[in-house]
């Protein structure tokens, strides 16, 4: 991943530690409550996480905007509400 410039964020949540399934959900109820095209900051930890939330979050119809690592094993990743 290379360095990415953060791009304004409406609210960010840190999941570091939080394991799938549980990773994605939480980034989907904390994007329910933005309005649309808002931008959700994630912060997330492994592997696993990394791929599923970005594309299960595609697959609904949100905006991956870029993902950057922030950490060693640690994945910043900005979304916007679709």
């Amino acid at each position: 991943m290379r360095p990415v410039a953060p791009p304004p964020t409406d609210a960010t949540i840190d999941l570091r530690g939080q394991v799938c399934p549980m990773t994605y959900v939480r980034t989907k109820l904390a994007l329910e409550r933005l309005e649309p095209g808002h931008v959700l900051e994630v912060v997330l930890s492994g592997e696993e996480p990394a791929k599923n939330v970005p594309r299960s979050a595609r697959e609904e119809g949100h905006e991956v905007m870029a993902m950057a690592e922030a950490a060693e094993g640690v994945v910043r990743l900005w979304l916007r509400k679709g």
